[in-house]
């Protein structure tokens, strides 16, 4: 029995190593091709190791900084995603609070629904959505949060129910007993205790959030304002040339940040995802 277990533990850690390998190597790629000359991407030499002929440094770092916008669209995407974060993580963990604690059909129907808008695809929406932000002025980095609110709130009501059905009424209760009012329960005695899932959530959004390139490029003034995802294609020259080693650094400074908090908080995913999911 020991044998087919320890059999079993040696075939899923080879599958897990070789998808790590096949999602590794598209950022490793990107990461050694950041570091050539122009010359030496769009040629055969796409795939080797960069020599002491094709290496430029930080050369094209350096052009992705100064040349292209990039410290301004860093910055629109910053506050796009901090923005629309706090938004739904406030909103959205104060909705399944209520719909976990009030008896009735309302709260249900509120709970389908959101759990519904998790089907729906964007491209159903994007056309209308667009023109609607024109009119109600949502077509800038610091108001588009409210658009990202309405999309961002299926799964993380869908999270914070699950866990907040694990949470005792008895704590509840005590405090307000003790004189704490509905908004000062929910903030000083239910919100602390929510942090797994409020962490969870908030990773797995930022990662939406600062990769997402089809809202903002629907809604945002793209002659006023581009994240880091529109400007990436902007990376061309005359007759349309593509100036892949910007583009390639461009890119590489972007994923950077984002790979970094995941491994360093992907343990806070894990335990978000199975108590929002399984408890209750």
């Amino acid at each position: 029995m020991k044998t087919k277990e320890n059999v079993a533990r040696i075939i899923v850690f080879i599958i897990l190593c070789v998808l790590a390998v096949v999602w590794v190597y598209p950022v490793f790629m990107i990461l050694i091709n950041s570091l050539k000359g122009e010359a030496f991407i769009s040629t055969t030499s796409v795939f080797q190791i960069p020599d002491a002929k094709s290496f430029v440094g930080l050369a094209n770092y350096t052009n992705a900084l100064s040349s292209k916008g990039f410290a301004a669209a860093f910055g629109y995407s910053l506050v796009i995603t901090l923005s629309s974060v706090v938004l739904i993580l406030i909103c959205t963990s104060m909705c399944a609070w209520y719909i976990t604690r009030v008896r009735g059909i309302f709260p249900k129907v509120c709970y389908a629904l959101f759990v519904f808008s998790m089907v729906v695809p964007f491209q159903m929406l994007m056309f209308t959505l667009s023109s609607t932000a024109d009119r109600m002025d949502l077509d800038t980095p610091f108001n588009i949060c409210i658009i990202y609110l309405g999309f961002g709130a299926g799964l993380a009501v869908f999270m914070f129910t699950g866990f907040m059905k694990s949470i005792p009424l008895e704590i509840e209760e005590a405090a307000m007993i003790d004189g704490c009012n509905p908004i000062q329960t929910f903030f000083q005695i239910v919100l602390p205790i929510l942090k797994p899932t409020l962490i969870s959530v908030a990773i797995l959004e930022t990662m939406w959030l600062w990769n997402d390139y089809l809202l903002p490029y629907l809604v945002l003034d793209r002659k006023k304002y581009m994240t880091v995802p529109i400007l990436i294609q902007y990376f061309r020259g005359s007759y349309g040339h593509v100036e892949m080693g910007p583009m390639m650094a461009c890119i590489m400074m972007t994923v950077l940040p984002i790979i970094i908090m995941y491994i360093c908080l992907q343990k806070y995913i894990i335990k978000g995802v199975i108590a929002g999911a399984v408890k209750g």
